[in-house]
């Protein structure tokens, strides 16, 4: 595991919340779905599980919130070791994607729940209910039942619900992927503000890399069970640690471009479709160093120019979305890269022959071989 992809942040356990070890899962048929991961989260900190469908990202809270077992490795909530202890008693609040509401109980009653089921006195328990309610706008839906509520309205109560317990951790699963698009976005806005209201330490699970990166303090990546980096939104967004999180991250995602190392001169440069490229001495230095023949050449959409620069391509189509436009070019062998433009700039048009460039701080290099980051 690179260190880019650790999720260590304190070697000594002081300030988690949720630790695991080595940890991992594979089920009777021997597939291996998750690990071996290791993840710290501090307290009150957000971290996004982020990744594709059936990378691992849900299996791993579930080994958190103890409704699986890990095949190896260790589980702690604070200080202490969960692997055997039940889901029950390990202090911590799951959110799901479907509400998994009591349809016959009203608002009230399904938030106080498990403090009922926790023979937690009455007054108590009626006290913990409205301040969660007035936290998350329900004062007025307490004796409505969850037929009677919006989309919204019924994943909010279901967040009340894990609130009142005061958990040592929240685990999120794709809370919001049920909602339309309007929604989602005024969720996720209440969200962030009820983290940072309760500085609540939360596991955020979600394949919607803009929920991720506008949610989490990290995001911690994962491809087919393994963790591929952590780190804070935009570090990870500016130095991908390969190309798998760098075609994940950024939408459009990062150009991404097969390219031949060779010496020119004193210097190294790399072949594209149609051109010559040289690269920026320190770069040019980690290709030698790596001994990389084939390389992968990144760039993000919002730093390609249509200038007229040395790299050759063929305008396709040209997206207009209102506040910016994706100018989706050709290079000569048919790869496509993407340019992304502001609404003002002199568009091109489908068909037009153009030339584009890419400024040298801004170029990325990944091994072909491997898919890792060339580092400078």
């Amino acid at each position: 595991m690179t260190e880019a992809a650790r999720g260590d942040v304190d070697v000594d356990g002081a300030g988690i919340a949720v630790s695991l070890r080595e940890v991992t899962k594979t089920y009777d048929n021997g597939v291996m779905a998750l690990g071996p991961i290791d993840l710290q989260v501090r307290k009150g900190e957000l971290v996004s599980l982020l990744g594709p469908s059936g990378c691992g990202k849900s299996t791993a809270l579930r080994i958190i919130a103890g409704l699986e077992a890990p095949t190896s490795g260790t589980v702690r909530i604070g200080s202490r070791v969960v692997n055997d202890v039940e889901a029950k008693d390990r202090d911590v609040s799951m959110v799901f994607q479907t509400y998994a509401l009591y349809p016959h109980m009203s608002v009230q009653r399904n938030i106080e729940f498990p403090l009922k089921s926790r023979g937690m006195p009455r007054d108590e328990r009626a006290t913990r209910v409205r301040e969660a309610a007035r936290g998350l706008g329900l004062e007025g839906l307490l004796d409505r039942k969850p037929a009677q509520l919006s989309g919204g309205q019924r994943q909010r109560v279901a967040l009340a619900r894990a609130i009142v317990r005061r958990p040592a951790a929240f685990l999120m699963d794709e809370p919001l992927s049920n909602l339309d698009a309007k929604l989602r976005v005024q969720t996720r806005a209440e969200l962030i503000e009820l983290h940072r209201r309760l500085a609540a330490t939360v596991v955020y699970v979600t394949h919607d890399q803009v929920e991720a990166m506008t949610m989490g303090d990290r995001i911690a990546i994962l491809d087919r069970g393994v963790l591929q980096q952590i780190g804070p939104p935009q570090a990870v967004y500016d130095e991908p640690a390969n190309l798998f999180v760098a075609q994940f991250i950024g939408s459009p995602s990062m150009n991404t471009i097969g390219a031949r190392v060779v010496a020119d001169s004193e210097a190294v440069a790399v072949e594209l479709p149609g051109a010559r490229i040289m690269l920026p001495a320190p770069t040019g230095a980690a290709v030698a160093r790596a001994g990389a023949d084939d390389v992968v050449l990144g760039v993000r959409p919002e730093h390609v120019r249509i200038d007229g620069g040395q790299l050759p391509a063929t305008v396709s189509v040209v997206e207009s979305l209102g506040h910016e436009r994706h100018v989706v070019c050709r290079l000569d062998d048919g790869t496509m890269v993407i340019v992304r433009e502001a609404a003002d700039a002199s568009p091109a048009r489908a068909g037009d022959a153009v030339g584009l460039s890419v400024p040298s701080e801004h170029l990325h290099v990944f091994d072909a071989g491997s898919g890792r980051r060339v580092a400078v």
